[in-house]
């Protein structure tokens, strides 16, 4: 993956002074505050470090940002146009919805949500892949509460109102449910099916009724045999071949896992449990991968992130 030590040093400083450019804060010690905030993301440091090194309090850095969410808005632009840009006048997508936890072994804080191994702030984003690149289209904040369908939708309102036409959607198991299949019906979609929840442990092609509370969705359900011999499941309304449609799930898929990876190798180490603090921490990271990705970066193998 890509991770700060593989950028090449003149890549480096351009990104650096670059992201020096677009955030705008505004105040006295904004200077300083800029400064601690990319050379931590730059460095894996943490804001505490970085703050001494640049004569300022890390908390006078965590107020900035949090009496100034303006910034972060500004940030998510800069990362859409971007990411418009490298289009290159390309109009119809095909994207891939999911989130990420960052996890937080402690009492709960505000802004954190459930996760597999308890509480998290999680992030969902919506990309695509263009000549290598997997370019950032559409970021939500997963809120506490907040159903599968309304981050689905926040998602795809974003893209659309880029204006761009979604060819094809792809979503992993976690967006199962009734609701997000009937809201999908509207677009081309192949979404993971968990195998144990349509309980067919064989090779099977045909239609397949969803139902939960009351309410129900209707898709072709395909499963079969993935690499490991285990038997996977995708639910869909495509009319293509069975193999097309594994092919596809798995061409558009796979890209926005390997996004996340490389996104948290430029997350800021902090002590802060402040919901607006840690996603402005998290925007940054996309903005810096997006940056890299722009300029040709490619990703250095490595296992450590984050």
């Amino acid at each position: 993956m890509i991770i700060p030590d593989s950028i090449h040093p003149k890549t480096l400083v351009q990104i650096k002074e670059k992201l020096f450019s677009l955030i705008n804060f505004k105040g006295r010690r904004a200077e300083e505050v800029k400064r601690t905030l990319v050379t931590a993301a730059l460095s894996r440091d943490s804001v505490e470090n970085k703050a001494k090194e640049f004569g300022i309090s890390p908390q006078t850095v965590r107020n900035y940002v949090e009496e100034q969410p303006q910034v972060i808005e500004q940030i998510l632009n800069l990362i859409k146009m971007t990411s418009i840009k490298e289009l290159g006048g390309k109009k119809s997508v095909r994207i891939s919805i999911d989130w990420t936890s960052i996890e937080y072994n402690g009492k709960p804080v505000e802004g954190l949500s459930g996760s597999e191994h308890g509480y998290a702030w999680n992030y969902a984003t919506a990309t695509t892949r263009v000549k290598g690149k997997i370019l950032i289209l559409a970021f939500t904040r997963v809120e506490k509460g907040m159903t599968r369908v309304e981050v689905v939708k926040n998602l795809i309102e974003q893209i659309l109102a880029l204006g761009l036409e979604i060819e094809l959607v792809v979503l992993d198991a976690g967006f199962y449910s009734v609701d997000v299949i009937n809201y999908l019906s509207r677009f081309n979609f192949i979404i993971a099916v968990p195998v144990e929840k349509v309980g067919k442990h064989r090779n099977f092609d045909g239609e397949y009724t969803v139902k939960s509370s009351g309410k129900k969705a209707t898709l072709r359900l395909i499963v079969h045999r993935g690499r490991e011999k285990k038997y996977l499941a995708k639910g869909t309304n495509l009319d293509v071949s069975r193999s097309i449609v594994i092919r596809w799930y798995n061409k558009v898929r796979t890209p926005i896992e390997t996004s996340y990876k490389l996104i948290k190798s430029f997350l800021i180490f902090t002590s802060s449990r402040n919901w607006l603090f840690r996603l402005f921490i998290f925007v940054l990271a996309m903005l810096i991968y997006t940056l890299c990705s722009s300029r040709g970066q490619r990703a250095k193998k490595t296992s450590a992130y984050y």
